[in-house]
Parts: C-alpha cells; sequence; structure tokens
C-alpha cells in the first residue's frame, strides 16, 4: 500500500510540474513575442488556455494592464500565479498522499 500511495504521490506532483511549465512557456511565448502562427507555439498557447483554471483566463484575467505592453504583463502576470497554484496544490497533494 505504501508503495501504491508512493507512486501516486509522484504521478501528481509530476503532472502539476508539467502543467505549470506548460504555462510558463505559454507566458514566455507572449514575453518573447514568438510567431503565432507557428504551430509549437500555437499548441503550447492552447494547452495553456485550457489549464489556466479557468480564473487566470487571458480573456478575463484576475488582472490586467493597460499599458502599450499590457498584453506581455497580463499574461506573465496571470500565468505566472497559475503555475504557482499549480506547483503549491501539487506539492500539498504530493505530501498527502506520500506515506
Amino acid at each position: 500500500m505504501a508503495r501504491l500511495r508512493d507512486n501516486a504521490a509522484r504521478v501528481v506532483w509530476i503532472i502539476c510540474v508539467t502543467l505549470a511549465l506548460v504555462l510558463a512557456a505559454a507566458a514566455f511565448s507572449y514575453a518573447l513575442e514568438a510567431n503565432e502562427d507557428n504551430a509549437l507555439v500555437q499548441a503550447v498557447r492552447d494547452l495553456a488556455n485550457t489549464f489556466d483554471l479557468g480564473f487566470f483566463d487571458l480573456d478575463n484575467p484576475v488582472k490586467e494592464f493597460a499599458d502599450p505592453n499590457g498584453s506581455v504583463k497580463t499574461a506573465l502576470f496571470n500565468y505566472g500565479i497559475a503555475c504557482v497554484v499549480y506547483l503549491m496544490v501539487g506539492r500539498i497533494l504530493e505530501r498527502i498522499l506520500r506515506p
């Protein structure tokens, strides 16, 4: 039973870290002004849009910046917070599951 819980904890942590990395990559694609027509950039942004928890969505962000670089700042702020949330929740769940 302990081995099963240990493996489950690892899987949960890996999933949360992977989702945080996807969100970070999407935020950096906005910061670096990556080519939106690139399939990889579009795939990362679509994944981030899917896993942004609905609360950190760029269409209805927690905080929106209105200056000339506002879209970049909005993406970095909202996706950055979502990354932190995924890492915190992942670590908490990992600690709960691990024997």
